[in-house]
């Protein structure tokens, strides 16, 4: 997995949100096993107490879960996780949606150019 970390904000809260990216994109499986906290943190070259905190927030939102002999998995609620898509989606689409009224779009237009370039693969 790439990471991609930036001093804007808690890191932790980057590593959440990739996390979370990887497994509704289909990186991380439902059921898979995730790599070992230290192996996470290395690849991530965050601290292991920072890979933890992360990881701890994920498994208290359910979305991944410890079994302490084996190590933690990811949620085999494939409901959740599509839920959790739908919803990474929504946000997506509201910032762009902002992002073209700052360049002086109105919805209308907007939705006419989506339109545009879905149904005719225009760049």
């Amino acid at each position: 997995m790439q990471w991609e970390l930036d001093s804007e904000r808690p890191v932790y809260i980057q590593l959440i949100e990739q996390i979370q990216a990887g497994i509704i994109s289909g990186v991380f499986k439902p059921g898979d096993k995730l790599p070992s906290v230290r192996d996470l943190a290395a690849e991530a070259t965050v601290n292991p107490n920072t890979m933890q905190k992360a990881l701890s927030e994920l498994e208290r939102i359910g979305l991944v879960y410890a079994n302490r002999t084996s190590g933690r998995f990811i949620t085999s609620d494939e409901g959740m996780i599509a839920k959790l898509k739908g919803e990474s989606a929504k946000e997506q689409v509201i910032d762009f949606i902002e992002r073209m009224k700052l360049i002086g779009f109105s919805p209308e237009e907007t939705l006419a150019l989506v339109t545009d370039i879905v149904r005719n693969g225009k760049r």
